[in-house]
């Protein structure tokens, strides 16, 4: 009788599996109100943010996320340099404050940041690493996703012949157009486009000497890097990296002195990069302005600009392809 009990699966499920699936119940339900939600903060997304500097608006950019349960953590891009880790943004009753050691000198100062949210928009001071202090304001960064493919426009050629057309120099001009290439022989000004842009394709030919700097920053907001970089493991401050953000995943960089190119894609944050004919990085997003940006209002079209105070560079056959 008890073998016959035993071997019944319909006396199994009824003293065995049914027992078991309501102990599983009760742990489940025991354990469930002791579950802690991630951090949802208000502060948390992405921050354009104007610093007044002097009365001269300069860009700068912030980032905050969670880590874990109760700490606030973030990235932080300012005027000039990479974007830059933040250990703990501090947050409680609407203000904020953050640190970061300095990037390029020990015996610099921190960078401190005070700040509070109201709405949508922030404002607070900004202690720099030489002991100024200065004030600035942020607004939500756009998310800039598009729903539906770009439709292109004409190719426009923006270097030719022997004379510079539809660019102008911040600052003093040390540029020169000839037979189709826009030379800068020594570190000077940069060079921007007097035209503005959304979404584009953009073909680059540049050739730079060894040891050399330079980059083309999209919209005048992300450098697209320019360097001397051959044999060197890819990088985030190295050729066809977005500087500070996105590294390349190959290190596609020929002989210095050698003319190279970039072809490239971007649409809204998305960007496609080759270099060399070599496509390494693939509709990766852009999280946000990089250092020495024109300005910080993503959700505009902006110019193309060429880096010349880094050292001397060639570029030619610069053609833009914008969208519709």
């Amino acid at each position: 009788m008890n073998k016959i009990f035993l071997t019944n699966p319909k006396h199994l499920s009824r003293y065995f599996l049914l027992p078991a699936l309501s102990l599983l119940i009760a742990i489940g339900s025991a354990t469930a109100g002791n579950l802690v939600k991630p951090l949802a903060s208000p502060l948390e997304g992405r921050w354009d943010i104007t610093v007044d500097v002097a009365g001269k608006p300069s860009p700068s950019w912030l980032e905050v996320r969670h880590s874990g349960t109760h700490t606030l953590i973030g990235q932080f891009v300012g005027f000039s340099g990479s974007a830059r880790p933040i250990s703990e943004v501090h947050f409680k009753d609407g203000k904020l404050s953050f640190a970061i050691p300095p990037q390029w000198e020990k015996g610099d100062k921190d960078l401190t940041v005070e700040g509070s949210l109201s709405g949508e928009k922030l404002s607070g001071t900004m202690n720099t690493v030489d002991g100024k202090t200065y004030s600035w304001t942020g607004v939500r960064a756009p998310s800039l996703r598009k729903t539906t493919q770009p439709v292109w426009g004409k190719a426009i050629p923006l270097t030719g012949g022997n004379e510079i057309k539809g660019w102008h120099a911040e600052g003093t001009n040390q540029w020169v157009a000839k037979d189709g290439i826009l030379k800068s022989e020594k570190s000077g000004a940069n060079l921007v486009t007097d035209a503005k842009y959304g979404d584009f394709k953009l073909h680059v030919e540049f050739r730079i000497p060894k040891g050399s700097n330079s980059g083309v920053y999209l919209r005048g907001r992300y450098e697209m890097q320019v360097t001397d970089g051959k044999g060197l493991e890819p990088a985030v401050d190295q050729l066809g990296a977005v500087y500070g953000f996105i590294s390349p995943s190959e290190m596609m960089a020929k002989e210095a002195g050698e003319w190279q190119t970039f072809d490239l894609t971007l649409v809204g944050r998305m960007l496609t990069l080759a270099v060399n004919g070599k496509t390494v990085i693939t509709n990766q997003e852009i999280p946000g302005i990089t250092g020495g940006a024109l300005d910080s209002n993503e959700g505009e079209p902006g110019p193309l600009l060429i880096q010349g105070d880094h050292g001397p560079v060639e570029y030619r056959n610069i053609v833009i392809t914008p969208a519709k």
